[in-house]
């Protein structure tokens, strides 16, 4: 790119350069490399756009990847560059120290400050392999830090009053975004919308009464759908108002109205795929979410509108305040123990860590890199509200007291590879963090008839969900899939998916010999790939003290999924392109117009 050819020039001058030079140096091309990863960032989100208007579903999913690739991409470019001449230097850390505070004054009036900061901690790690913290070298800050909240007046929201009626203030709303295509029908469209706001001021709040509606001016891209963000105020309540457009062969309409925290807070769910929306000020975005969505970390929603690696940032930020403020030890997660992993947990802090174990016991049949391709699959691939989301670290450290020592030695015994001990520390090499959740079997047991009825519902749901998105489990044991905060089923244990259109599903042959059915082993040849629809009663199928009548009731709704031909038919449509529509809101959201309304996956029901 354009950036990176002038300071390949100047690198040549400086064999011999004094290392106030090279550190100078340094932080320019540190610099430069960030400024080249925001430029290609906010290129392809500027795209999602068009994709939208066109309907160019396949290259919004193409430009979801290649989004999340830019960051490393540069990151390594750029370790590249600036490595071979800070080794010329009688003191790399010290010169490294001087291009560090070079590199802070270049950031200093930046919007995206933040952002800055976390690619140069980036370019760091990579160079001096950072174990835990170095603050010698590294831009570290622990403490609180500025995120603006967006009450006030913003450029980055209009704010919209009610004088002519809700149906007239959402109408006047909606005119005010340019998608490119007609409405289909914008008056009745704002008629629906201004009757579901009464009807939450009324049924919530107990009045009419409106200070005002603010409504964030970019737009929300995301798969199939566009979101428009806002949040509605009355006295000192707030709550987000949401309005999800669809674009349909006759134009564009809005497909429902979200106005509760609970509601907005799935669309920009841990188990969802990233947000493209362009903005200059990705705090102040991000404040303004949280004014909204007290609940969700700033970790989630920087990683929901697709900043990732600060999103890591921050968890890891979070992470390290919460020891230093917290005596609980780290234990065992509960589950039932995998083969491929080790998990464990801080639960005060609401997260899981995975760290995969040298070896693997029979029937697994995997690696350590095949492991790994499995997240990578899942990083990259659309999560339809039905995968949890996994942040990849190196090089974690741990005081060695916070462990459990029963846990610590089986992670010195089993993961001996990733985990050692240095001292008081404990070092982890490689781990995978995910959001705690509720592990669907311990779920069934130990929640109420009704409530685990409900999940086991979904459990199925979520399982052809993940069909439909050309995704296969692999394992489809109620032990591999939790339940979140808003009692939807997700999957979490990825070390044997894979795509579906590369799995054969196959019907048990028939057989007149009595021995062949009695025999412990197929009878008839299976190879690599082949999966028996059939038999998954004998694996799926509830433990003994979860209520019979809720795996009868499951088998009444979801017994399709023990038959080859649904697995052959979801194959077929992928075969098609037939890409599903997946929403984060419940069907029964859905504003209804009298006619069908489209398929839709990836909701409750």
């Amino acid at each position: 790119m354009t950036t990176t050819q002038p300071r390949r020039e100047a690198a040549a001058d400086l064999q011999a350069a004094d290392p106030e030079d090279i550190a100078a140096w340094i932080a320019d091309t540190v610099y430069a490399g960030y400024v080249e990863y925001i430029a290609a960032f906010q290129n392809l989100t500027r795209r999602a756009a068009a994709n939208f208007t066109t309907r160019s579903w396949t290259s919004q999913d193409a430009d979801a990847i290649k989004r999340l690739l830019v960051h490393a991409e540069i990151v390594q470019r750029t370790v590249a560059e600036v490595h071979p001449h800070l080794r010329t230097t009688p003191d790399r850390r010290g010169t490294w120290r001087t291009a560090r505070t070079a590199y802070k004054r270049r950031i200093t009036q930046r919007t995206d400050l933040e952002l800055a900061e976390t690619f140069f901690n980036s370019v760091t790690r990579r160079i001096f392999t950072t174990i835990g913290v170095d603050n010698d070298v590294e831009l570290r800050w622990f403490g609180a830090s500025t995120l603006p909240r967006g009450l006030g007046r913003s450029e980055m929201f209009g704010t919209w009053t009610r004088t002519g009626g809700s149906a007239a203030m959402a109408q006047s709303i909606l005119e005010s975004y340019d998608f490119g295509v007609p409405w289909v029908d914008l008056v009745g469209d704002a008629r629906r919308a201004g009757a579901r706001i009464d009807a939450f001021l009324l049924d919530s709040w107990a009045t009419l009464d409106l200070d005002g509606i603010d409504m964030l001016a970019t737009v929300f891209y995301r798969n199939k759908g566009a979101y428009l963000v806002g949040r509605l105020r009355h006295l000192n309540r707030v709550t987000p108002i949401v309005f999800p457009i669809i674009h349909g062969d006759g134009g564009i309409q809005i497909d429902t109205v979200l106005l509760t925290e609970s509601q907005a807070s799935r669309l920009f769910s841990f188990t969802r795929s990233y947000f493209f929306v362009e903005t200059p000020k990705p705090a102040e975005l991000v404040g303004f979410c949280k004014s909204m969505l007290p609940m969700k970390s700033i970790s989630e929603l920087y990683t929901s509108v697709g900043f990732h690696q600060h999103g890591k940032t921050t968890l890891y930020r979070s992470l390290y305040r919460h020891m230093q403020n917290s005596h609980d030890k780290i234990m065992r997660a509960r589950g039932t123990p995998g083969m491929v992993m080790s998990v464990f947990t801080l639960v005060s802090f609401n997260v899981v860590f995975k760290i995969i174990k040298d070896r693997f016991d029979p029937p697994k049949n995997t690696t350590r890199q095949a492991v790994r391709d499995r997240y990578r699959l899942v990083a990259q691939h659309d999560r339809v509200g039905r995968m949890v989301d996994a942040h990849e670290f190196e090089n974690l450290s741990f005081d060695r007291d916070r462990f459990d020592p029963d846990l610590l030695d089986e992670l010195l015994t089993e993961a001996s590879l990733t985990v050692r001990v240095e001292g008081d520390q404990v070092v982890i090499s490689h781990v995978y963090t995910e959001r705690q959740v509720y592990p669907l079997n311990l779920y069934l047991r130990e929640m109420s008839a009704d409530r685990a009825e409900a999940a086991a519902l979904d459990w199925g749901w979520a399982i052809k969900d993940l069909a439909a998105a050309n995704i296969w489990p692999g394992d489809l044991f109620t032990k591999n899939f939790g339940v979140t905060r808003h009692g939807s089923v997700v999957f979490y244990d990825y070390d044997e998916i894979t795509l579906l259109d590369a799995c054969r599903f196959r019907r048990i042959p028939q057989s007149d010999d009595h021995e062949h059915e009695m025999r412990s082993t197929p009878w008839f040849a299976v190879e690599p790939g082949d999966i028996f629809p059939e038999q998954f009663p004998t694996f799926m199928s509830f433990p003994t003290d979860v209520p019979r009548e809720i795996w009868e009731r499951f088998q009444a709704v979801h017994g399709d999924l023990f038959t080859p031909d649904f697995w052959i038919d979801v194959q077929g449509r992928l075969a098609e392109d037939d890409i599903p529509e997946f929403y984060p809101y419940p069907d029964r959201l859905r504003f209804r117009r009298g006619g069908p309304t489209s398929p839709k996956v990836g909701s409750a029901r």
